[in-house]
């Protein structure tokens, strides 16, 4: 077996225990004021980390490229309140056409 596939089978098993750890969390946990307050915000704090280091991210690197560029026209779309297919078009293409004119 390659050493991807290994790679693959572990992070699964890993994210499977993971999963199944959570329900050793005691409920009194799970519901304390703090952690209801909290709950509900990661997922858009987790997603918004996910966008910044895919957008400014090169390997070890911080960089600035096309997908900056991307990420701001996604950001207007958004604002405009444009559907989420136009916010996902409009910024892969203005990404794609900014790298077409040699930046990034």
């Amino acid at each position: 077996m390659s050493t991807t596939w290994t790679a693959v089978l572990v992070a699964s098993l890993i994210s499977y225990g993971l999963k199944l750890s959570g329900y050793l969390v005691p409920a009194r946990l799970l519901q304390h004021p703090v952690a209801a307050r909290i709950a509900p915000l990661l997922p858009a704090a987790l997603l918004a980390a996910l966008v910044v280091v895919q957008t400014f991210s090169a390997g070890a690197r911080l960089t600035v490229d096309a997908r900056v560029v991307g990420l701001a026209v996604a950001a207007l779309a958004l604002v405009l309140r444009a559907p989420f297919l136009v916010v996902v078009v409009a910024a892969a293409a203005t990404a794609a056409l900014v790298r077409a004119a040699g930046w990034g």
